[in-house]
């Protein structure tokens, strides 16, 4: 049975879906490599990538730009997300949540965007719970261009250079 959207969460779901056909997942993983899995890159960073490690400083420490826009969202400021890593048996994946509430305990859900690679039994749009400890990454679109997404930056350069350039001219500095 298909699930009916809200507008909010078709600009994550469309978001979502570019970005991981322009740049993949983050995943984090024993290797470095790009994987295909349901037509779209899976990019597997090691945990002690130190150029991903900084970009996830970098997300974090602007966390407060994601906060005031989620807060007050102004009609150009669509698709709010947050890059979250859940552990796996693997050691983490990181996948991007929309739909994100917090709740009155502290913690945030939100509703999966992508489809989880390493969480058996879950999948997107699938309800999920986390801390903010957890958070690796936010973005949201401003007047159609992406507004943070730190750990896009890393991936860029594994990728074809036209594509690299075509995704670097739809991000914004917030």
């Amino acid at each position: 049975m298909a699930t009916r959207l809200s507008q909010p969460m078709k600009w994550v779901v469309l978001t979502a879906i570019t970005a991981v056909s322009v740049f993949g997942i983050l995943t984090v993983g024993p290797t470095h490599e790009v994987v295909a899995q349901d037509r779209s890159p899976i990019v597997d960073v090691r945990t002690s990538d130190p150029e991903m490690n900084a970009a996830i400083a970098r997300a974090r420490g602007a966390l407060p730009t994601f906060w005031a826009s989620y807060e007050a969202q102004k009609p150009s400021e669509t698709g709010h997300a947050l890059k979250v890593r859940f552990s796996t048996r693997k050691g983490g994946e990181h996948i991007w949540i929309g739909e994100v509430k917090k709740q009155p305990d502290g913690t945030f859900a939100g509703l999966f965007a992508n489809q989880p690679r390493d969480l058996p039994g879950k999948r997107a749009g699938d309800k999920v719970s986390f801390a903010e400890a957890d958070i690796s990454d936010w973005m949201f679109m401003r007047n159609g261009k992406i507004v943070g997404g730190e750990t896009i930056k890393p991936t860029l350069k594994s990728l074809p250079k036209a594509d690299a350039d075509a995704l670097r001219a739809r991000m914004e500095q917030p």
